[in-house]
């Protein structure tokens, strides 16, 4: 019995530790998109739709964010990203629709994102590095993706705290200083573990474009562009990825089934702590036994 409480005890533990490797996902914008809210979704299929609701270009401006290094308990203070709290929670009348995953099982394809506007929009793509502090919007028409890229949070949970609000006045700032009115805004984030795995990878960097830059404010920044890659996808919509894993393209587990074996897991294992624990009851035979002593004698007579 105690084995079995113990098994208990571990796999809470275990269904715990899962969950670390997981990170939010937050998208909102002011045009009307589709959108659902799910606790938790794998990132393909939120790549996926997210790319489905882009496909008619919903926007003028897509800012597509990357923030490696956190999790879901990091936004849970409300001071952390007052800015971005307040886009989500529909504080802001020009927030139309909003998309939050506090769980996202793997990384979310932002180039895959950015390859179907590019393509769909005719979107020319600007990086911004944000460990600089500064920034160049162009002050044309023309239809944009501004790449975010935000640095890893630090260790120590004060200085996760006062970076994260960083971040966040940063992201503000750059949608203050839009020329329109109509955006969409992509905030993609990575654990610690997958930041770490893949931070020997280092990013291809390409000049701007002339074209581009031709209208542009300056303010002292470095910018480049992605090359364009090619995609699948059909007349309704749909995309696929073409050279992604097999459990990548088709969605084998959706979250409701997920979160099902999670939570029959441990309820199976109660069952047979219960079960066992009735089927250690033991009862001496002689319990049953009439007892025959004198003093039952002297009764009798």
């Amino acid at each position: 019995m105690l084995l079995s409480l113990f098994g208990v005890l571990a796999l809470s533990v275990t269904l715990g530790i899962a969950f670390t490797d997981t990170s939010p996902f937050f998208m909102f914008s002011t045009s009307e998109l589709l959108t659902e809210n799910p606790k938790i979704a794998p990132a393909s299929i939120v790549q996926n739709t997210v790319a489905t609701q882009l496909w008619r270009c919903p926007s003028d401006t897509y800012i597509v964010v990357t923030q490696p290094g956190v999790y879901a308990e990091d936004y849970s203070d409300q001071y952390a990203a007052p800015h971005l709290r307040r886009k989500i929670s529909g504080e802001d009348g020009r927030i139309r629709s909003t998309m939050s995953v506090m769980d996202v099982l793997g990384e979310v394809d932002t180039e895959m994102i950015e390859r179907v506007v590019k393509k769909q929009c005719g979107a020319a793509l600007l990086r911004v590095d944000a460990s600089t502090g500064s920034f160049t919007i162009a002050d044309d028409p023309k239809p944009r993706i501004i790449h975010v890229d935000f640095p890893t949070l630090p260790s120590a949970s004060k200085e996760r705290a006062s970076k994260l609000k960083e971040n966040d006045v940063f992201l503000s700032s750059i949608l203050d200083l839009l020329p329109t009115s109509k955006y969409t805004v992509i905030y993609t984030t990575t654990p610690s573990s997958t930041h770490q795995s893949s931070a020997i990878v280092e990013p291809e960097m390409y000049e701007m474009d002339s074209s581009f830059s031709s209208s542009q404010s300056h303010m002292g920044i470095k910018r480049d562009f992605s090359s364009v890659h090619n995609k699948r996808a059909d007349d309704s919509g749909n995309v696929t990825l073409p050279d992604a894993p097999l459990f990548e393209k088709y969605q084998y587990f959706t979250p409701g089934i997920f979160m099902g074996i999670l939570i029959m897991l441990p309820l199976f294992l109660i069952l047979y702590v219960g079960v066992s624990a009735v089927g250690s009851l033991q009862v001496s035979y002689a319990a049953f036994e009439r007892e025959m002593g004198p003093q039952t004698a002297k009764k009798g007579q």
